[in-house]
């Protein structure tokens, strides 16, 4: 499938925020909505954004119409998710995507967002962006890496991930060039089996979690492993995992140890330390665009996920 790029977001255009998943609270919102606005950025909400149906921000029929509405409508130029929670695994197959690849906008958000951005991806090939979100994520002081993966969006801007913010460690030696893909692990494993399952073929691979013991992170990797992505994959980036320590077990494998089994794979490079994911600061990656890991530069070099 072709790979279609965004436009940039110029100063005088409107952002959408929508829930697709849980409820996102509107002060937080209100209090990181200036990232934007400094951009010359403005931003509407979409109805039934803060409804609340248990942990769902609205039903299902709401948070597919908010998403296909703000695509459709001529009068956004992007479209950002509040926050993540649990809900897109529920709506992946009653989006149209055909009427997301004819308005092919930039979209935003990360963790639960993995879902939507695979779909989308796999079933229009527009690059998506996994960043953080304005509810979950950007309330507070923000660091100067962030923001600039958030100025992204407003011109063409190649990335350079490396050890910046975090030191790195090379798991398989190697340089390898492909498309970026990947997400929250969780995520990801919950779509294997269905026609929205992650095609890596060919791909450099990333993940990244938050609050799962090692042994639920072994059981995920094993899932991918199973249904033939970790070996359709060309290299792996391991990026945030957050508070993944062993909880519940008294006794336990190391999440290195994990990591070692699944991923260092003869052939593909492989790094982990990448600030991608749940923390701060957090890389804001195209998902889907071209990509080349370099473990001996110890660099993963990303091209612009806008395109004039």
């Amino acid at each position: 499938m072709k790979t279609i790029y965004p436009k940039p977001i110029k100063a005088g255009d409107t952002i959408g925020v929508i829930a697709p998943a849980s409820t996102p609270l509107m002060k937080n919102i209100e209090k990181s909505k200036h990232l934007y606005e400094k951009m010359g950025i403005s931003i509407v909400t979409s109805p039934h954004l803060t409804d609340g149906y248990g942990y769902l921000s609205a039903a299902d029929s709401h948070r597919v119409k908010a998403l296909e509405d703000m695509f459709t409508n001529q009068d956004i130029a992007g479209v950002f998710c509040a926050c993540g929670g649990y809900g897109t695994p529920r709506i992946v197959d009653q989006i149209d995507y055909q009427l997301i690849a004819k308005h092919p906008k930039v979209f935003w958000g990360y963790s639960d967002i993995t879902c939507l951005h695979t779909a989308i991806h796999q079933e229009t090939g527009l690059v998506t962006f996994h960043g953080p979100m304005m509810s979950s994520d950007l309330t507070g002081e923000i660091d100067s890496v962030t923001e600039q993966g958030l100025n992204q969006i407003v011109k063409p801007t190649p990335l350079m991930l490396t050890e910046q913010t975090e030191p790195l460690s090379i798991l398989q030696s190697g340089r390898v060039s492909g498309p970026f893909v990947g997400g929250n692990l969780t995520l990801l494993s919950s779509l294997v089996g269905s026609q929205y399952q992650l095609n890596a073929k060919g791909s450099i691979l990333f993940i990244e979690e938050i609050e799962e013991e090692p042994y639920r992170i072994d059981r995920m990797l094993n899932q991918l492993r199973l249904a033939g992505i970790l070996d359709d994959a060309s290299g792996f980036v391991i990026g945030n995992f957050n508070n993944c320590s062993p909880k519940k077990r008294h006794r336990s494998l190391a999440l290195d140890e994990v990591f070692d089994h699944y991923l260092n794979q003869d052939g593909k490079p492989c790094m982990k330390g990448f600030s991608i994911g749940h923390c701060m600061p957090v890389y804001s990656v195209p998902y889907g665009a071209q990509a080349t890991l370099d473990t001996e530069k110890k660099i993963v070099s990303i091209e612009p996920g806008v395109k004039e």
